[in-house]
Parts: structure tokens; C-alpha cells; sequence
């Protein structure tokens, strides 16, 4: 592969709870895997959804960002929707624990399901 583009802190960062917990997630999983994928999905109400996943490819379109045993992965279609985003680890006990995306913007103008009412709705 040739040279990746890398991932500042204005794109996007990882709390230390975040890393603690990806580090420790990397090493349950197989060797091959190269990183985690973060990734937007387009659709429902709220415009855009954010999800992460194992991947064990890069591809030509990817930013990426190193972190001592681990790499978050960002494709160019994906990064306007994260950038800024600090994603955190939160633990609430009674096993309720997971990633959160703080400060995304918000997307669209005026939509969203509280504004559908009458008109068709969202489903």
C-alpha cells in the first residue's frame, strides 16, 4: 500500500477510557485484523448513524490513526461526518457499556422525526 494519510486531533480522538478499551478488544481478536473501522451509514430520521467494526484491510481512500497497539481507520466518504468527534468508552456497570460519539454535528437543516407529523412520517 502505498503512502496513508493520517488522522489528526481535529478529525477525530479517542479518550484515554476508549483506547484502554480498543487496546484491550485488539488483543482478543486474530492477528490479521489491522484495525477498527470507524463508519457512517446514511438513513432514518436522524440523518446519519456512526458504527465501528474489525477490519483487516486499507484501502486507497483511508486516513488512519496510529495508536500504540492499535489503528483507527477512516474512510474519505466518512471522515466530514466524524470530524471533530472525540469518541469515549463508558462503562454505567450491570454490564451497560459502550462507545460514544460526543460532539457530532448535526446534519441536515430542520429535518428530523419531530418534524414529520402529519406529513407521512418517518417511518
Amino acid at each position: 500500500m502505498s503512502a496513508t494519510n493520517l488522522l489528526s486531533d481535529s478529525d477525530l480522538t479517542l479518550t484515554q477510557n476508549a483506547q484502554g478499551k480498543m487496546a484491550e478488544l485488539m488483543t482478543q481478536i486474530e492477528d490479521d485484523i489491522t484495525g477498527v473501522r470507524v463508519y457512517a451509514t446514511p438513513g432514518g430520521c436522524s440523518g446519519v448513524s456512526f458504527g465501528m467494526s474489525f477490519t483487516d484491510q486499507l484501502n486507497p481512500n483511508d486516513m488512519v490513526r496510529d495508536y500504540d497497539t492499535f489503528k483507527v481507520i477512516v474512510d474519505d466518504g466518512t471522515l466530514p461526518h466524524i470530524r471533530g468527534v472525540e469518541i469515549d468508552f463508558v462503562d454505567r456497570g450491570n454490564g451497560d457499556a459502550s462507545f460514544v460519539f460526543n460532539n457530532l454535528q448535526p446534519v441536515g437543516g430542520g429535518g428530523g422525526c419531530n418534524t414529520c407529523g402529519s406529513q407521512g412520517g418517518c417511518s
